[in-house]
């Protein structure tokens, strides 16, 4: 018996072993499933760490929210001009004017307001809450958050196809919804007037023309002296950090300024879907319509299909909330989606870079 025993405890390790190959086998291929979203989640984190920093601070007043316009302007008008015109300014005009990628994203657009608008609208929600609950959807956070993270996710040549949703974003997207938001009044004249303040509000952004004065120096080949351009990138370093930081702030100000107003809890099917069809339809529906207009032969690199699919799972622009207090709309709503899709983003933008890396 003793004999015996020895044997077993001779087969014993051999036969550990190769019950234990198929359980290494399927860590090995889980930790190779997730590899690549890690990857993405180093390069993410810190984005959204500031953002969460921002929060935190505004949150617990050690940023006062009398300072946060300040924060604000300074990244409107200096560091992020700044930024964008060295993207322009280093980026092939022909990415910038892409008719394919202007096509897609104008289309897909479109197809959101009209759809958000559509689905929100019910005896609470009229034309004005209606048509901002559509921008959040349709309007991602291009300029603050967008060209940095996609420039350090898929380098330099993500800045041109960011940069047109950007125009298209600033001046048909939020002209439509602004106007789309005065019907409420039953007024065409109203809307009209509106989607003209609109346009002249574009006109005043710096964001615009600094990427139009980007392209016109990489088509002619100029760019600005030494000194000035050494200032412009000083100003454009700072422009990441800042903006994604103040995204924060404005997230809690908003949140504290809509829970002051409200007399009660606002039903989940007012913001929940809306945040859900900005970082999961929003993005497939760039995804498909791309993929149907390269079957269909058009001109559409996959490249700047890969960029505009992951722009369109970015979560909202902040800015909306400030235009929705603007023009009298549900602030509340608008802070809610906008601080839902930011949160879940860093999950759900993460998980899309994920998918969409084979397609690089």
């Amino acid at each position: 018996m003793a004999g015996g025993g020895s044997k077993t405890r001779r087969v014993a390790p051999a036969r550990r072993a190769r019950l234990d190959r198929p359980r290494q086998a399927s860590a090995a291929g889980a930790f190779a499933t997730i590899r690549p979203v890690l990857a993405v989640l180093q390069v993410t984190f810190p984005f959204f760490a500031l953002v969460l920093a921002g929060y935190i601070a505004a949150r617990r007043r050690m940023l006062p929210f009398e300072a946060i316009g300040g924060l604000n302007s300074f990244v409107l008008y200096f560091a992020l001009p700044c930024l964008l015109y060295r993207f322009g300014a280093n980026t092939p005009i022909a990415q910038m004017l892409d008719p394919a990628g202007l096509v897609l994203w104008l289309a897909c657009a479109l197809l959101m307001v009209a759809g958000t608008v559509k689905f929100s609208m019910n005896a609470r929600i009229r034309w004005n809450d209606a048509s901002f609950g559509a921008l959040v959807a349709a309007f991602p956070n291009t300029g603050f958050m967008g060209v940095p993270l996609l420039v350090a996710l898929l380098g330099p040549r993500a800045a041109g196809p960011a940069i047109l949703t950007i125009l298209i974003d600033l001046v048909v997207t939020s002209s439509l919804c602004i106007a789309l938001s005065r019907l409420d009044s039953a007024d065409e004249h109203g809307a009209a007037q509106a989607a003209k303040k609109a346009l002249q509000g574009v006109a005043l952004n710096p964001m615009p023309w600094a990427i139009l004065l980007g392209g016109l120096a990489s088509a002619i080949g100029r760019k600005p002296i030494a000194p000035v351009m050494n200032t412009i990138g000083l100003l454009a370093d700072a422009a990441s950090p800042v903006a994604l930081f103040t995204i924060g702030a404005v997230l809690a100000r908003s949140q504290a300024v809509a829970a002051a107003g409200e007399h009660g809890p606002m039903p989940a099917r007012d913001f929940v879907p809306v945040a859900l069809a900005k970082l999961l339809l929003h993005p497939l529906l760039v995804w498909c319509a791309g993929t149907a207009m390269r079957a269909a032969g058009m001109p559409l690199d996959p490249f700047a299909l890969t960029v505009m699919v992951l722009v369109a799972a970015l979560p909202s622009a902040s800015n909306v909330s400030l235009l929705a207090e603007r023009f009298g709309a549900d602030t509340g709503r608008i802070a809610r989606i906008i601080l839902l899709t930011t949160a879940a983003a860093f999950l759900t933008f993460s998980a899309a870079v994920a998918l969409l890396e084979p397609a690089r």
